[in-house]
């Protein structure tokens, strides 16, 4: 087979590139991105908030088939290093404590607890908590300084579904695409934007598993006393290996 001069693969690559970018571009809603964007505004404004979480989550079992599990939580944030979560639902409760120098998990029915060294924002706290355990948190895009700035990192696709009801509040559903995740996202129509649900599917796991997460009950002013965020043992809890805590609690 005759070899193609090293001008035309130049070309073709680069007429091929093009291409692709061309398609991109064009998946892109620039209606998408803007109420994304409002969205990103309300909570990086916010120096404070704290929302109730209802979520179902899909799991591998042993048999090779997807499970699904319900959990409810309460979050409180406030920025720029201080985020509290208290979980439970179909597994075993948990807590999550982030104080601006540690990340501390509990499982209170096992009674043990582990605790990380963290960076001291919670934009690098995600980063080195799924580097250092591979854990992924759907939501965490959310509870950072840009909301929009992570959501748009390598995005394929953005397109309005259309305005809908959920919950009882009118809401905009929009859809995205980025390597590995499709994702979408229902926001609050009017002036506050605040997400209402949001859809993830793993596109680079086995069985594309899916969590989907409803928000509710959003406090814009919170008022929360700092020892909320500070983690004290209980009595009778031993420490144990991080990962060993997710594994108690079934996470």
């Amino acid at each position: 087979m005759p070899m193609k001069p090293p001008i035309i693969l130049a070309i073709t690559a680069l007429l091929t590139c093009g291409a692709l970018r061309a398609e991109t571009a064009q998946s892109i809603d620039p209606n998408a991105l803007s109420m994304l964007k409002r969205m990103s505004v309300t909570l990086t404004e916010a120096k404070a908030f704290s929302f109730r979480s209802g979520s179902l989550l899909e799991v591998p079992a042993k048999t090779g088939q997807l499970i699904t599990l319900h959990s409810v939580g309460t979050v409180s944030l406030r920025r720029p290093d201080r985020i509290r979560g208290v979980f439970g639902g179909d597994a075993p409760p948990f807590d999550f404590f982030y104080d601006g120098n540690a990340v501390t998990v509990t499982a209170p029915l096992n009674k043990v607890y582990s605790t990380l060294k963290a960076p001291s924002s919670i934009d690098t706290m995600f980063a080195g908590l799924h580097e250092e355990t591979g854990i992924r948190i759907p939501s965490s895009p959310l509870l950072m300084s840009d909301p929009y700035a992570i959501l748009t990192r390598r995005l394929l696709s953005a397109v309005v579904v259309g305005p809908t009801r959920l919950n009882g509040v009118e809401c905009d559903h929009l859809a995205f695409r980025s390597p590995g995740v499709n994702w979408e996202i229902w926001i609050e129509a009017g002036s506050r934007a605040l997400p209402r649900r949001l859809a993830v599917t793993f596109t680079d796991k086995p069985g594309f598993p899916r969590t989907i997460i409803d928000f509710s009950h959003w406090n814009l002013h919170p008022w929360i006393f700092s020892s909320r965020f500070e983690f004290r043992a209980p009595k009778g809890f031993r420490e144990t290996p991080f990962l060993s805590v997710l594994r108690d609690a079934d996470r």
